[in-house]
């Protein structure tokens, strides 16, 4: 994958629509001093790129009912089966992330579920079918924090 060699325009732009990603463009260009055409643009090579993945809405899990949090290390029976296995898993609705890792797991997810029981039977009647030989599950207390990596610190790194 090739990286994007972000300029100043676009460091800035990034700033503004990462801590806000509803900003009207017109303001983002007062900001940056530049029309909001050239905003528009810029905004549009940044997605073609891939650089910006679009925007999303940020759904409150325990306001629509899904208390517990939890992260599963996923052991497969056979090794072989990491792209079948993750296509299974993005079918699920309570699985939110799979990651590919190193160390003892052979995938790592990411799933919400309204509550330990309901967890218990994901686990049970979703998640061991898929050919797991086993699962360790973590489940989350309370999330400390989320953030993206700081656009000051790319150009730093």
């Amino acid at each position: 994958m090739t990286n994007y060699q972000l300029d100043e325009l676009d460091e800035k732009i990034l700033r503004l629509i990462g801590s806000n990603a509803r900003i009207p463009f017109l303001e983002v260009a007062r900001e940056c001093n530049v029309s909001g055409a050239a905003i528009h643009q810029r905004y549009q090579k940044l997605l073609k790129q891939g650089v910006i993945k679009g925007s999303e809405f940020i759904i409150d899990n325990m306001k629509v009912g899904y208390e517990t949090c939890a992260y599963v290390g996923l052991y497969l029976n056979d090794p072989g089966a990491f792209d079948a296995v993750a296509e299974a898993l993005m079918k699920i609705p309570e699985v939110v992330e799979c990651h590919y890792t190193t160390g003892k797991y052979d995938l790592f997810i990411k799933i919400y579920a309204k509550n330990n029981q309901h967890l218990l039977s994901l686990i049970h009647r979703k998640l061991q079918p898929l050919g797991l030989a086993r699962t360790e599950t973590l489940i989350s207390f309370k999330e400390a924090f989320k953030k993206q990596i700081p656009i000051d610190f790319i150009n730093e790194g």
